[in-house]
């Protein structure tokens, strides 16, 4: 099914592109918290402000997105919206670091789920056999919020100062939200029917199988940041670095196209990952200069979306019964928490090392150790 066929469905282009706005922080906010922080705390302190703010998306997700999958979408995010408003706001206020920490935990928890909420309507905007066309493309587009949102986040800073960028960070998060809510898709769309359990989504033995390895792999892609804002500054300056998360979002853009063709199907969930880590891999070489930095953080970039696309095809088979939403919600919620994991270790990483190398080591060994974990799980999607 070609991807014009699926643009040109009712509805299908706005929500995606309503959704790409409010998700813009995804790739905005590490940057701009990142480039704040680091005004006034250590490259740890930095790292650590990331990974509380993507904890806080963690725990978040799920939580949102459940509520939403038993009563509607737009209350619960513009509430979520309105919350992590307050708590980007708050943060760049020159509080002290406990209180910017609170704030940042505060941003993420009330994110809104936009992941979650555009994949449960996937189904009733498009035929059946449009439905994983509809998730590449999702996972393909979503790689311009990587691409835009670092920019967008180093050039507010550059124009406005470290606070600029987590405003502007918070701005399009808000305008995204409530042009998301106002769709008829959305204000329509009701969770299915179906017996709830205390465990949600999580009683599902190989989703919690798949989660263990999406939790790896986010551990992987989120250390990434911190190792190349230390490489930029030892090579020239720190708004570097998000030029550099620009080519990795590049990279992933073009991974994303090209499985809108290859459709990777989820038994093939275990050489994706591998070859994930592997792209990884050349950044160790650390070249004295940005540029020739560029094509290895694009190289790293092109299996990401393949990978996703498979795992999100495998949860909408595995997913229990009345918990989609929060299903693809805990996906992005693994990834967010291995993401905080991931920041929060290699800025104590390149603390405690005397090497910028030392950062990149990182990533590609957790995203490997995802390899076995994504076994089981693709043996039963051959079945």
């Amino acid at each position: 099914m070609s991807l014009s066929a699926v643009l040109r469905t009712a509805q299908v282009a706005r929500v995606l592109a309503a959704s790409c706005v409010g998700r813009l922080p995804l790739g905005a906010a590490p940057v701009a918290l990142l480039l704040y922080a680091r005004e006034s705390f250590s490259i740890a302190a930095a790292g650590l402000l990331v990974g509380v703010y993507t904890a806080g998306l963690a725990v978040g997700g799920p939580v949102l997105a459940r509520i939403a999958d038993r009563l509607r979408q737009p209350p619960v995010m513009l509430a979520g919206a309105a919350v992590s408003t307050l708590g980007f706001v708050v943060l760049v206020q020159g509080v002290p670091l406990w209180a910017a920490l609170c704030s940042a935990l505060l941003a993420g928890l009330g994110a809104p789920p936009f992941e979650a909420g555009l994949r449960v309507l996937w189904r009733d905007l498009l035929d059946e056999e449009q439905v994983p066309t509809a998730y590449t493309l999702d996972i393909a587009v979503q790689e311009l919020i990587f691409i835009f949102g670092p920019l967008v986040a180093g050039t507010a800073v550059a124009l406005g100062g470290g606070g600029a960028g987590v405003y502007a960070t918070a701005g399009f998060q808000l305008v995204g939200t409530l042009w998301f809510v106002s769709t008829p898709i959305v204000r329509g769309w009701r969770g299915e029917r179906a017996e709830r359990h205390w465990a949600g989504a999580l009683r599902s033995g190989p989703l919690r199988l798949l989660l263990t390895a999406v939790v790896l792999v986010g551990a992987g892609v989120g250390s990434l940041p911190v190792a190349l804002l230390d490489y930029a500054e030892s090579v020239g300056h720190r708004s570097w670095s998000s030029w550099l998360l620009a080519a990795q979002a590049f990279g992933a853009l073009i991974g994303g196209l090209a499985n809108t063709r290859i459709r990777v199907p989820g038994r093939r969930l275990p050489l994706v990952a591998l070859l994930l880590g592997l792209g990884y891999v050349p950044m160790l070489l650390t070249p004295p200069s940005a540029f020739a930095m560029g094509p290895l953080v694009v190289l790293c970039g092109l299996s990401l979306p393949p990978l996703l696309a498979a795992a999100f095809m495998t949860v909408d088979r595995i997913a229990p019964a009345g918990t989609a939403a929060e299903a693809f919600a805990w996906v992005a919620t693994a990834f967010s928490v291995g993401a905080a994991a991931g920041a929060a270790l290699d800025g104590v990483i390149l603390d405690a090392a005397s090497s910028t190398r030392a950062g990149f080591i990182l990533p590609p060994v957790v995203i490997l150790l995802a390899v076995p974990w994504l076994r089981p799980v693709a043996r039963g999607e051959a079945r």
